[in-house]
């Protein structure tokens, strides 16, 4: 990589951070930590590296974010198709927004899989483009600054590092390989076993309306976060406001000689399917994730409520 850089300089770096931030498994890290070595060792310039890195990642994170407005939930839910981690890539950064508004934005930088989320949601909570720019903006200078900083002032030890890696030659890109092979193995594998979960797990809309119906009183809970619940405030009739990490402190709520379904909005039911499988670890025997979600729900043309966000009285539609 040490000679790659110092070849082909600002130009790889600038492809290796925007292919990066439009999520392709590219970190960009290693790049900008030797493109700061170099600087050190007075081969490129420091503010050049910093203002093709600054320039890539918002490019890339500005074309998600424009995604996002556009084409909304859609987005995320390719994104997490390609997730190693499809439980928990979205509903993560909607539990970060919740919690730390625009900010997430600039934190985010800093959190594998949540780099790339972040924009398009921004995007589809429809935080304007002003706070957008200057939040991510912010957010893009700190992580490639403090990466080229950190090439500079530990360019000896790095170097050194990098010498040693290849004295080793093929056995380092060996060991690195199996290492980066088993860590993806490991992720497809537990990918497998939350679908395998799913599967056999489901009710479809057509039986909980069945249910419905038939007197069977389900109790009905939509486990979205409040910030997507504001976004579309639509409800399945008569479906409790939950939140995954209430579920525990409101068991009352939720009688086990029932059935219980939980919705959401979020990729391959994710956060129903991680509430439910809570409960059957408490105990609960009756209990399924909604497949397809609040989306499959109205695709079929069932009726839903409409609430206000500040009140939460539901109005029959």
């Amino acid at each position: 990589m040490n000679r790659l850089i110092a070849q082909y300089g600002l130009a790889l770096v600038f492809a290796n951070v925007l292919l990066e931030q439009i999520g392709l498994p590219i970190p960009a890290i290693p790049a900008l930590v030797v493109a700061g070595v170099l600087a050190a060792e007075g081969k490129l310039s420091a503010w050049a590296i910093f203002g093709v890195a600054f320039v890539a990642c918002m490019i890339g994170d500005g074309l998600w974010y424009v995604a996002g407005r556009r084409w909304g939930r859609r987005v995320m839910k390719l994104l997490c198709r390609m997730s190693l981690s499809p439980d928990t890539c979205v509903r993560q950064t909607e539990v970060r927004f919740e919690r730390w508004g625009g900010l997430t934005l600039v934190l985010s930088k800093f959190i594998p899989g949540l780099s790339t989320i972040a924009p398009p949601l921004a995007g589809a909570m429809r935080l304007g483009w002003p706070s957008f720019l200057l939040l991510n903006g912010l957010g893009a200078a700190i992580w490639a600054g403090a990466a080229i900083v950190a090439g500079t002032v530990f360019h000896a030890q790095i170097s050194d590092l990098i010498l040693r890696l290849e004295e080793l030659g093929t056995v380092a890109i060996e060991i690195i390989g199996v290492l980066l092979g088993g860590y993806i193995a490991l992720k497809w594998w537990e990918r497998r076993r939350f679908y395998k979960m799913l599967r056999i797990a489901r009710i479809g809309v057509d039986e909980l309306r069945a249910l419905m119906d038939g007197g069977k009183d389900p109790v009905v809970v939509d486990v979205r976060s409040p910030g997507i619940r504001d976004l579309d405030p639509r409800f399945i009739p008569g479906a409790l406001a939950m939140d995954i990490a209430e579920a525990e402190k409101r068991l009352e709520q939720l009688p086990a000689d029932r059935e219980i379904i939980f919705y959401c909005t979020c990729p391959n039911e994710a956060s129903a399917a991680l509430v439910a499988k809570k409960l059957l670890g408490l105990g609960y025997t009756r209990v399924r994730p909604l497949h397809g979600g609040l989306d499959a729900w109205i695709a079929a043309g069932y009726d839903v409520e409409q609430r206000a966000a500040a009140s939460g009285d539901p109005i029959r539609r």
